[in-house]
């Protein structure tokens, strides 16, 4: 009787259909919190048990990382620091000044995410016409740093910390194939069902010729003469791969033009890329394993991972907190107008420099706390931040004009933190 109570007592995590992603996100924010509370009461009393000293900063994944070895540093730590990334996440710059109260964490993604995904770098490829980036096809001995992106991921997620990451929806879907790692090692992960849509959203001009073929009314074997044998490049030289045994020998012909159409949509999206996606799904899901990523879909994952691009500075306005200054002050209301003109871009570059972000919370503007905050200095002074409270500092500021000056110049050349 006590079994057949608890299975039919309600919940609405039963039916995620109708929760929010608002809600999913605290639902799952839950989740994060009372693993990190459990990782760091197991270190304690660990510690505690063998009658050693305790050093809070057991209760943290720290990271320590020099900024001209970004990358291989921070490797080097998440590998070697693996049985502590439920910990509450913090970033140390080596030789910088600066406690981290958010905004140092913050800036380590940003600048990771951006060296990781540049284009001289060769992990990933940057597709124009859809304005995304997918896994290079390249193949290597090791693919730690592709478990690396996905771990970032992961802990991005984990510490409520949006990054400015373009992947197509389809590769969320694939995160979550399946949304819990299997038991079985061996067992294959992120082998989505490859669709010409799933193409679509990646290599636009390749699904509308694979389209094409689709429906051609001709003579397919001899006006297109393929065989199930496809070409790609890599690392500058072209290599063959056959789609099925013997490929190189089968003609595409009309009646099996469909199969050699999934087939090679499958290799493109799956197969010719699985030990790259497997090291980044095994990096996000050491992170993030839990039963909650089952309430999400793949559009929400989106939302956890990246936030929201789209900007509306009039919320912000609204939600904005003032210290020092009234929204009815003079340098306030100039700060707006300004603000309030400028284009996407220095919007953009306005919200990176106050949250160490450029990307809206999923449970918008108002989830920022943002606070513009007065400091008596010259107003020769450029305005300041103060990523971790995401705050902006700005002196009394007596006309329209000095201030946009004075606060383009600061947004415009605002890497690098501090504490002031």
């Amino acid at each position: 009787m006590e079994r057949l109570a608890e299975a039919m007592k309600f919940s609405f995590c039963q039916f995620p259909f109708i929760l929010s992603t608002v809600v999913k996100k605290a639902i799952i924010q839950k989740d994060s919190e009372q693993q990190m509370i459990s990782q760091a009461r197991q270190s304690l009393v660990s510690k505690v048990s063998r009658r050693q000293r305790v050093d809070m900063n057991l209760l943290f994944l720290n990271i320590k990382v020099r900024r001209a070895q970004l990358l291989s540093d921070s490797l080097d730590e998440l590998t070697r620091k693996r049985c502590d990334l439920k910990k509450k996440l913090r970033v140390t710059f080596v030789g910088e000044a600066g406690l981290d109260m958010g905004g140092l964490t913050k800036e380590w993604f940003l600048l990771l995410v951006r060296q990781i995904f540049h284009t001289d770098y060769g992990m990933f490829t940057y597709m124009k016409d859809s304005r995304c980036h997918w896994f290079s096809s390249w193949k290597c001995d090791n693919y730690s740093e592709f478990q690396l992106v996905g771990t970032l991921m992961g802990l991005a997620v984990y510490n409520s910390i949006a990054l400015d990451i373009h992947f197509p929806l389809y590769c969320y879907r694939k995160l979550l194939t399946p949304p819990t790692v299997p038991c079985d090692q061996n067992a294959l992960v992120g082998m989505a069902n490859a669709t010409l849509d799933d193409l679509q959203q990646i290599m636009p001009e390749l699904a509308h010729g694979l389209g094409e073929l689709l429906s051609y009314e001709g003579n397919v074997e001899e006006d297109f003469y393929l065989t199930f044998q496809v070409f790609q490049e890599e690392m500058g030289m072209v290599k063959s791969y056959n789609l099925k045994p013997g490929g190189d020998k089968i003609p595409v012909t009309k009646q099996n033009r469909k199969e050699y159409v999934q087939l090679y949509v499958d290799f493109l999206l799956n197969k010719s890329i699985y030990k790259q996606f497997a090291a980044f799904y095994h990096g996000f899901h050491s992170v993030c394993a839990s039963d909650a990523l089952m309430l999400l879909r793949p559009e929400e994952v989106e939302m956890l991972v990246c936030g929201s691009p789209e900007l509306d500075m009039s919320a912000l306005q609204k939600a904005a907190q003032y210290e020092g200054y009234s929204k009815t002050d003079a340098t306030v209301r100039c700060f707006w107008d300004v603000v309030l003109a400028f284009p996407l871009e220095l919007q953009k570059k306005l919200l990176h420099f106050a949250t160490g972000s450029d990307r809206v919370p999923v449970g918008g503007m108002a989830d920022l706390n943002f606070k513009i905050a007065k400091i008596d200095v010259p107003t020769d002074w450029l305005p300041i931040s103060h990523t971790c409270f995401n705050q902006i500092c700005l002196p009394p500021y007596r006309t329209r004009k000095e201030l946009k000056q004075k606060l383009t110049i600061a947004i415009s050349n605002a890497e690098g933190f501090g504490l002031e």
